[in-house]
C-alpha cells in the first residue's frame, strides 16, 4: 500500500498540505525568515509517534475494558548539537489518571503498542532509541 502527500509552498517559508481532509500549516519562525503561520516540521515526528502509540494503547485498554478518565502522552525528543539536527533519542511518557487502572496491564498495551502494532515506532527505533516511562496521576 502507498500513501502520498502533497506539500504546497504558500511564500516564505510557510508550506501546507490536506492530510484526510484536514489542513495542516508548516512555518518557521522570524529567525529564518518564516512567519510563524504554521508548526515546525521536526516536532510532528514527536506528534506521530504519540499519536500512533496512544490510538493502539486506548484501544488495547478498551478491549482490556480499562478506560482511563485522563490519557496524556509526553513524547521528549533529544536533539543533537550539531546540522543537521535530529533526534538521537526520544522518551513517551504516559499518563494516565482514573480509577482502577493495573499498571501491569498499562504496561502491557504500552509494550503491545511499541513492539507489534505502532508502525511510527517501529520505523525510528531502526534508527534511535526509544523509552518509555508510566505515570498513574
Amino acid at each position: 500500500m502507498k500513501q502520498e502527500t502533497l506539500l504546497t509552498w504558500k511564500g516564505d517559508m510557510e508550506f501546507e498540505t490536506e492530510l484526510y481532509g484536514h489542513k495542516l500549516t508548516i512555518d518557521g519562525g522570524s529567525e529564518v525568515g518564516g512567519q510563524n503561520k504554521g508548526t515546525r516540521p521536526k516536532i510532528l515526528l514527536l506528534t506521530a509517534l504519540s499519536g500512533c502509540s496512544g490510538m493502539d494503547v486506548i484501544s488495547i485498554l478498551k478491549k482490556m475494558k480499562i478506560e482511563p478518565n485522563v490519557f496524556n502522552i509526553r513524547v521528549e525528543g533529544d536533539l543533537t548539537e550539531e546540522h543537521p539536527k535530529y533526534y538521537e533519542s526520544m522518551k513517551i511518557i504516559y499518563e494516565f489518571k482514573g480509577d482502577d487502572l493495573p499498571e501491569d496491564k498499562l504496561r502491557k498495551a504500552i509494550e503491545l503498542s511499541l513492539d507489534k502494532y505502532c508502525g511510527v515506532a517501529a520505523l525510528f527505533k531502526k534508527a534511535i532509541p526509544i523509552s518509555y516511562d508510566i505515570r498513574i496521576l
